[in-house]
């Protein structure tokens, strides 16, 4: 039997989950994984705690918290739900953690050396009314700039290129 990953969602560490993070993500890979298991394979289940981005800034802001901090608090909370409802996670770990680094480090250096990335530039609407994850403190990581919450602009947004 080959073996099997079961690449689960990364959930944001700024909150608790609700039933329908639960039922999007959680629930339908767990009888998934269990099901293969069950039938010989070897699978192997993983996810944890996303802690970068705008909706970790955009809540510790909210809440009077340093990110890290709150990324810490909600990663507990979301552990202890998961566990709580028994699902079968083989790895559930942190994206700050690093070996994480190192293992999405790698995983971009393999893709780009073997010619799956290819940089590219493209134009895309950007509206923090409807993309909650669209309000920005700074400058993009790319040549444009993504405007401040409570307005919008169309911006040049470039694909990630690895350094070698």
């Amino acid at each position: 039997m080959p073996s099997v990953l079961t690449a689960v969602a990364w959930p944001y560490a700024n909150g608790p989950r609700h039933i329908g993070h639960v039922s999007g993500f959680g629930v339908p890979s767990d009888i998934s994984s269990r099901y293969l298991r069950m039938s010989g394979h070897d699978v192997l289940m993983v996810s944890g705690t996303d802690e970068h981005g705008t909706p970790i800034l955009v809540q510790a802001d909210a809440e009077g918290a340093k990110p890290l901090e709150l990324a810490d608090r909600y990663n507990r909370v979301i552990v202890d739900d998961l566990q709580g409802l028994g699902l079968s996670y083989d790895l559930f770990t942190r994206t700050t953690t690093r070996n994480h680094y190192a293992v999405v480090q790698e995983l971009f250096r393999v893709l780009h050396r073997n010619g799956y990335l290819v940089a590219k530039t493209t134009v895309a609407a950007v509206s923090p009314s409807t993309c909650p994850t669209a309000t920005s403190r700074g400058p993009a990581r790319s040549a444009g700039t993504v405007p401040r919450a409570g307005t919008s602009a169309t911006t040049a947004a470039t694909s990630w290129t690895p350094s070698t």
